[in-house]
């Protein structure tokens, strides 16, 4: 008897290696994708203006920083004893206003270098539900606590969020022809909306997408969404909130992840760094024995070797 449903998911045909250099931006579950690609030293950089849910939020910070509209003093708000931006994530609040606009833009400039040098962009999406401030009647990435009666809730349409999509892959690849774009959909529930209205807006995420990507040739979808809601549907592969996968779901998912978006050419590496990482992990009861000493010295001896081939590896 067979008691689950695995998906079988294509192999990319421009497989991730350690030359490749990743972009992860969106919401939570691009956090999960993010540690594991740095667990095995893989060059990536997540989210620099932290988790953003809306497909709308994700495609204003990529083109900003593509077209390089730096912020200004307009883009910030005071709240709470704290200066705040729209547009990102509260994680970058700041109590000095200055200070935040030379974060914010050094963040941009930073962000518009590694689209530039980029070869993978990977984009979690999270939610279609977005949030109009009624005083400026702009959505907004992120509320930042501020009362709920000062925005009006809004589901995106399949059509808003593949204009949205549309922006994206077009303007990044004009200003990066090489890169290629890994999409996927967020696996965490968000039922703070309700039950029904999270599947709403995962279906008009999922619509939007596949009639978005069709007619892209350098892009893949990865169904971490389908992989949880049909493969892993037990409540034993979830945290204790019931909404976010556990960490043997995100192992389970990343295993996947592996298999399709990483070429195979970099498994022995992978298996190596793995074991670099637990052998630096070890904590001996006797430090200052000859058995010790030769076993760090041999560790060293297998990062040395490692980084003469990828100097870029950080394994110290």
């Amino acid at each position: 008897m067979n008691f689950r449903t695995p998906i079988t998911i294509p192999k990319s045909n421009h497989p991730i290696d350690y030359y490749s250099k990743v972009v992860t931006i969106g919401s939570c579950f691009s956090e999960n994708i993010s540690t594991k690609l740095e667990q095995y030293k893989f060059q990536q950089y997540n989210n620099p203006f932290g988790i953003l849910f809306q497909p709308d939020a994700i495609e204003n910070v990529l083109l900003r920083a593509v077209e390089m509209r730096l912020f200004t003093e307009a883009d910030l708000f005071f709240e709470n004893e704290l200066w705040h931006c729209f547009e990102v994530h509260s994680e970058l609040n700041n109590p000095d206003r200055e200070d935040m606009l030379i974060n914010l833009n050094g963040i941009l400039t930073y962000l518009n270098g590694q689209l530039q040098a980029c070869t993978h962009l990977i984009i979690t999406l999270g939610t279609a539900w977005t949030y109009r401030f009624s005083h400026t009647q702009k959505r907004v990435a992120n509320c930042h606590k501020i009362p709920q009666s000062n925005f009006t809730k809004e589901l995106l349409t399949v059509e808003e969020i593949t204009t949205s999509l549309n922006n994206i892959q077009t303007k990044i690849t004009e200003f990066n022809p090489e890169i290629k774009f890994i999409f996927t959909v967020s696996p965490v529930r968000h039922l703070k909306d309700g039950f029904v209205e999270n599947q709403l807006s995962k279906s008009h995420l999922i619509s939007a997408l596949h009639s978005s990507i069709s007619q892209l040739p350098s892009y893949s979808y990865f169904p971490s969404y389908e992989m949880m809601m049909d493969d892993l549907r037990d409540y034993r592969f979830y945290a204790e909130d019931m909404l976010h996968p556990n960490q043997t779901a995100v192992d389970y998912i990343w295993k996947h992840f592996v298999e399709s978006h990483i070429s195979y050419h970099v498994f022995p590496i992978m298996l190596e760094i793995e074991s670099i990482q637990k052998g630096l992990l070890h904590r001996p009861f006797n430090p200052n024995t000859e058995q010790h000493q030769l076993f760090v010295q041999k560790l060293h001896e297998r990062i040395e070797q490692l980084q003469e081939k990828y100097p870029f590896l950080n394994l110290t």
